[in-house]
């Protein structure tokens, strides 16, 4: 019997999967980040093997009956990536394979016909779109400096930066100077700005949890700053869809991908990335991807065979992460 895998690499966590000729999920393996741009090649080589050993392990299923593997990786965006790609992903032992960013596979997961476009905010952000004549756009991806302002480490640092302000009486009160203290275990924000200062600490990501909790108790400066992330994310799919010269009236989604819209869901974030859109196109509509994203890089493997999902394909990756 012959199998596909499909691997999505993020900047904190890689998932890998095996799943038959009709795309149904036979077994699912986990590793660490796989972003290249951080820890570099050889770390992210390794925990890409580490997630595809573990999913043939748990199939028990040999590489040699691996038909096509789809990579879909955070940081596969342009031509120099691919340069250092390629190279170390054809060390592992499959023959056929191919690699694509990671939001691709969002955009073919989320739609039956791969037009549209995808929205990636999970650890970072990245903006890509496709339209009926196969013109293919990336905007955004590469961080603050490069224009981006979305994903879960700005978000946790504009958690942490709001509790420090506030703390200072720069900002409006804020129950982040409470919330942000008691998360990290340390007494106060004066602590804690002292305990980040003297042992040069980063911002943990895992900061963007508490955002998004203060913000659906009410916290005004909690749902300012997801709606400023919503603004922004509004602005990254509205330039895609401009570069794809899609009409004002067209009608086309936006996938949302990633662990802060398909896990985060928060209204004060998704109602100013709608609002953002419409204004420009009112009848483009937001789509939440209602499986894992490597489903997209399961379809995208049984594209490069020739082959359709059977319909029941996607029902075996809802709810997988729990089971």
């Amino acid at each position: 019997m012959s199998y596909v895998v499909g691997v999505d690499g993020g900047g904190s966590q890689t998932t890998a999967v095996v799943a038959d000729l009709d795309g149904r999920l036979i077994a699912k393996g986990r590793a660490g980040g796989s972003n290249h741009q951080g820890p570099g090649i050889d770390e992210a080589l390794r925990q890409v093997r580490r997630a595809v050993d573990a999913a043939l392990d748990a199939a028990q299923v040999p590489a040699s009956a691996v038909e096509f593997v789809q990579y879909g990786l955070a940081g596969a965006d342009r031509p120099r990536d691919f340069e250092i790609l390629r190279p170390a992903l054809a060390t592992l032992p499959f023959a056929d394979w191919d690699v694509v960013s990671d939001a691709w596979q969002g955009l073919r997961a989320g739609t039956d016909d791969y037009i549209g476009v995808s929205l990636v905010c999970g650890s970072g952000t990245n903006a890509i779109g496709r339209n009926a004549q196969g013109r293919e756009v990336q905007v955004g991806g590469f961080g603050y400096v490069f224009g981006d302002f979305a994903g879960g480490h700005d978000l946790a640092v504009e958690t942490f930066r709001a509790a420090v302000r506030s703390w200072q009486r720069r900002e409006e009160a804020t129950v982040l100077t409470e919330r942000v203290a008691a998360y990290l275990g340390v007494p106060d924000m004066e602590a804690v700005y002292n305990k980040f200062l003297d042992e040069d600490l980063a911002v943990p990501l895992s900061l963007a949890l508490v955002v998004h909790q203060a913000a659906d108790a009410g916290d005004a400066v909690s749902q300012r700053i997801l709606g400023q992330m919503g603004f922004e994310l509004g602005l990254a799919a509205n330039a895609v869809l401009d570069h794809l010269h899609v009409g004002s009236q067209e009608s086309l989604p936006v996938v949302l991908v990633g662990s802060v819209l398909q896990k985060g869901k928060s209204p004060f974030l998704l109602e100013a990335l709608d609002d953002t859109v419409k204004i420009r196109y009112p009848q483009v509509f937001l789509s939440q991807l209602d499986v894992p994203p490597v489903f997209g890089s399961v379809l995208l493997a049984l594209d490069r065979l020739g082959r359709e999902a059977a319909p029941s394909a996607r029902e075996t990756f809802k709810g997988w992460e729990e089971s």
